[in-house]
């Protein structure tokens, strides 16, 4: 900017100069009276003016400012310096020096117009489109490139570069590795870089990101994807169905199972209260129980016939019971002194009696 301001105010300067000039070549040629004195002559006026014009336009020429992300190169008759100059003012021979400036910023180019034809791993054809690069030039290789690169603001990163570095990217993807933004970008970022340091020399042209807006694939593949896609929906499905059965079953078997305990405990209780009772029970009878028990079903009549030398035992009489017994039954019926109706009892020897 302040090179722009010299440059005009020296313009300015030697435009006043010609102005005087030309004003005073009218004046001499119209008023031109006899016997009138000329004025003074403005002629060191004019070339004062052209000299301070002349030293601003060279002052102007003789410093460059380099600005905030730029460096500069110095070039002498076409001859590039190796060596790069930094931000600020830098000053240069005029008419002999030039100070060219390289951009240094981060910077985009972009391939929106033309498709980048490539395949998948599994050699499906995709097209991707609307790819961007962005990328920075190394300050410390400024004057290389300059010197080296033609053209190097349009061809540093060219179409050409970008496109190969992509189809080597996508041949390693599947097809929906492809159209994953978040896999293909950061390696195409990873397959320029190295096209770049193999062509320009590592750590000249850093890549910073790469932007693919756009990849498809043919009308035919679409539509095996789509049916790849409802057929994995519904086997995903199908699987949670089957989970839920299967949760299902388990629970029905659970209860079932809990409900089965549950019977078996209760049985197990019921046996067991049986059983301590029977315990008890059995505890509890003794001769005497057993006599009292006999007494209170006894009808008090005698069986007639009793087989077995323990028989008398298996009823549970003893013979002072029956001699009780048999005479309170005489001493009630007088007529069974009766010679005539008496009964005599005899045993054989095999204990039997009549």
């Amino acid at each position: 900017m302040l090179n722009i301001i010299l440059r005009i105010l020296g313009l300015i300067l030697i435009a006043i100069a010609i102005y005087l000039v030309a004003r005073k070549s009218f004046r001499s040629a119209n008023t031109t009276v006899p016997g009138v004195k000329k004025a003074p002559s403005q002629k060191k006026t004019v070339i004062t003016l052209i000299g301070a014009g002349v030293l601003c336009i060279l002052f102007s020429l003789a410093f460059t400012i380099i600005p905030t992300g730029y460096t500069g190169v110095r070039v002498t008759f076409g001859q590039v310096e190796e060596r790069t100059l930094n931000n600020g003012i830098n000053f240069q021979l005029p008419l002999i020096q030039e100070i060219v400036l390289v951009n240094n910023k981060q910077q985009d180019i972009k391939f929106n117009e033309n498709t980048i034809s490539s395949e998948t791993s599994e050699r499906n054809t995709v097209n991707f489109q609307g790819i961007t690069v962005t990328y920075q030039i190394n300050p410390q290789k400024s004057a290389w490139i300059y010197a080296n690169v033609t053209n190097y603001e349009a061809g540093l990163v060219n179409e050409s570069l970008v496109a190969s570095a992509i189809k080597t990217t996508s041949k390693t993807l599947s097809p929906n590795d492809c159209t994953n933004r978040s896999i293909i970008e950061p390696k195409a970022k990873d397959n320029i870089q190295k096209s770049l340091d193999e062509k320009y020399g590592p750590e000249v042209v850093y890549v910073n990101k790469v932007v693919i807006n756009n990849a498809s694939f043919d009308t035919e593949y679409d539509e095996k994807i789509a049916k790849k896609q409802q057929a994995q929906i519904d086997y995903e499905t199908q699987q949670i169905e089957n989970k839920k059965n299967i949760e299902k079953a388990e629970a029905d078997a659970a209860v079932t199972k809990t409900n089965a305990q549950a019977e078996a405990d209760a049985k197990v209780i019921e046996a067991q209260a049986e059983a301590d009772a029977n315990r008890i029970i059995s505890d509890s009878i003794d001769e005497n129980v057993l006599r009292n028990r006999y007494y209170e079903t006894w009808n008090g009549q005698l069986p007639t016939t009793i087989v077995g030398s323990d028989a008398m035992s298996s009823i549970l009489i003893s013979p002072e019971s029956v001699s009780t017994n048999s005479s309170a039954v005489d001493t009630g019926n007088p007529s069974a002194n009766n010679t005539g109706n008496s009964t005599s009892t005899t045993s054989d020897s095999n204990g039997a009696t009549t």
